[in-house]
């Protein structure tokens, strides 16, 4: 026997089983029980929301022998013959292949026969917006009056398309889409009918990448479950089969955006890229991932509106923390723009590399947002007692502090006769320890085994050497650290460190513009061991 798609093999057979449509369900129900049925109905919404399943129930309520509460009883033979699609009082038109005058012409003809048996015949137009327009004027006459026995249910996804000849003539229900909670339900239900054992996070996830459609929703749980025959579906394992992208990766992109490192940014779009994720998806999923950084920013408990998790809603809220409304706004326009120009680009990843470099300099462009982008990050320098100078009478902007301002104004002459300077090594005021080496060394998997809020603020930290052979971290940002200083944060670190190294290792924490000895004192010692020639000395 072939295999049905779960959304056909679940198709609700009964009013009770609609999901999400309880307002158009209530009102139809009523109109059977009192016997006050229209003679035309225009179902219009989105895909995947009920149209046709709801049209199918209703011709089946209107010629059931023996409904129940205004539902088809299921039993007797006209809903049987319905339900096998072998009853002649139940025609379904697809109007995007039978849109001709010719077409309509033939069911006006065919309405002047009463049905051999039940109460009602009902014709179902779908995508009743493809007709012609010659189609529209030969059925309205018959639409407006047709014979006590005829019903008509006309469905469309572009309500904007149909005359208003047309809709004037029948009773019009909008479909809502389908809430994630209802989505995730019902998802669940049907898990468990499957025997397939799910998380509920992973379920969320397909019902949020659904956008609304039941349909879509089963349509990828059926994908997930296909590809995972037989194992348990997880969160991550939904990522992997529907080619998106976890929160944390945007959340370490937008910070590299903040930091203005292009660099950083192309780094994660190639790891993306071999992956495997699919770019247009990714550049939708991370407007979303701004459009709820915007949200997160308001006073307002805005939970029920973000639908996401706990953790990820107090990592939205430290990521929102960090950026200015106006930075936001200017960011999804970018990436709004960007959503346009891919669905019909040939080469989707230069745009995406285009539309991330204008987001880390927002000197490349003369727009209002991008002019209080550049004031923003000037404002900030200064406040961290930075001053911006140009270099070598380019537009470029070279972040130098006070401090440092004569030793690298000599610098740049040294490096003005020499066209080619060496890179100097950098100086290291002891040598370090066996076990900074190794943190040094396996930084990034350090972070990776730490939780999605750690790992995300200790991405914009500097890892040097402290005072008494301890791991020092500097941020750039004071609300970065109060959140790493966190007791359970500072556990949590440890504890992997402690994984990688073997030692209890302790760690401090700083502000980097709050250091009085120079930057050059307190090298990234994640990069002393890249090809980066080092000299140590006492």
């Amino acid at each position: 026997m072939s295999y049905t798609a779960l959304y056909r093999k679940y198709r609700p057979d009964v009013f009770e089983d609609v999901k999400g449509q309880d307002h158009i369900v209530t009102v139809l129900k009523n109109q059977i029980r009192a016997g006050r049925l229209g003679h035309a109905y225009l179902f219009c919404g989105t895909r995947g929301t009920g149209k046709t399943t709801i049209a199918k129930l209703l011709a089946k309520a209107v010629n059931c022998e023996h409904p129940v509460e205004g539902s088809p009883c299921n039993q007797c033979a006209t809903c049987k013959s319905i339900q096998a699609q072998t009853s002649m009082n139940v025609i379904e038109i697809d109007a995007a292949s039978n849109n001709g005058v010719d077409n309509i012409r033939e069911i006006i003809n065919e309405v002047q026969y009463s049905p051999t048996e039940g109460n009602y015949k009902v014709y179902i137009i779908d995508e009743v917006h493809m007709l012609s327009a010659g189609a529209f004027n030969a059925l309205l006459k018959t639409l407006e009056e047709p014979p006590s026995y005829v019903m008509f249910i006309l469905a469309t996804t572009e309500v904007q398309k149909i005359p208003v000849t047309i809709l004037s003539r029948c009773q019009r229900y909008d479909f809502k889409r389908i809430t994630i909670d209802y989505i995730t339900e019902r998802l669940q239900e049907l898990a468990e009918k499957e025997q397939v054992e799910a998380e509920e996070k992973a379920l969320r996830y397909i019902a949020r990448m659904a956008d609304g459609a039941l349909r879509d929703a089963l349509s990828l749980m059926d994908q997930c479950m296909a590809f995972y025959f037989g194992e348990r579906i997880t969160y991550d394992k939904v990522l992997e089969v529907l080619g998106t992208v976890d929160i944390e990766v945007f959340a370490a992109l937008l910070r590299y955006i903040r930091k203005g490192s292009v660099s950083d940014c192309i780094r994660i779009l190639e790891e993306v890229t071999v992956a495997g994720r699919e770019l247009t998806q990714f550049t939708i999923d991370f407007t979303w991932y701004l459009r709820n950084l915007l949200l997160a920013k308001t006073p307002d408990d805005m939970t029920e509106v973000l639908e996401v998790s706990s953790d990820q809603l107090e990592l939205l809220r430290q990521e929102a923390t960090a950026c200015d409304a106006d930075t936001l706004m200017r960011y999804i326009r970018i990436f709004s723009d960007l959503s346009n120009q891919m669905k019909y680009a040939a080469q989707k990843r230069v745009l995406l590399e285009v539309a991330l470099i204008k987001m880390c300099c927002p000197e490349m462009e003369t727009d209002l947002a991008s002019l209080t982008d550049r004031i923003r990050r000037l404002e900030a320098a200064l406040k961290d007692g930075i001053i911006s100078t140009a270099v070598n009478g380019s537009a470029g902007i070279q972040p130098v502090r006070e401090a440092d301002l004569a030793g690298n104004q000599k610098a740049e002459g040294q490096a003005t006769q020499d066209n080619t300077p060496e890179e100097p090594p950098v100086q290291l005021k002891k040598a370090m320890t066996k076990d900074l080496e190794t943190v040094a060394k396996d930084w990034r998997r350090i972070l990776e085994s730490t939780s999605s809020l750690v790992r995300t603020v200790l991405i914009s930290a500097r890892p040097t050497i402290g005072p008494d052979d301890t791991l020092l971290l500097l941020f750039d940002n004071p609300v970065d650290k109060d959140v790493a200083e966190r007791e359970r944060h500072v556990l949590e670190l440890k504890k992997a460190i402690q994984k990688s190294t073997g030692t209890d290792m302790n760690v401090r924490f700083g502000i980097m513009s709050q250091e009085k000895e120079k930057q050059q004192e307190y090298p990234d010692i994640t990069k002393l061991f890249k090809n980066i020639p080092i000299q140590y000395v006492d």
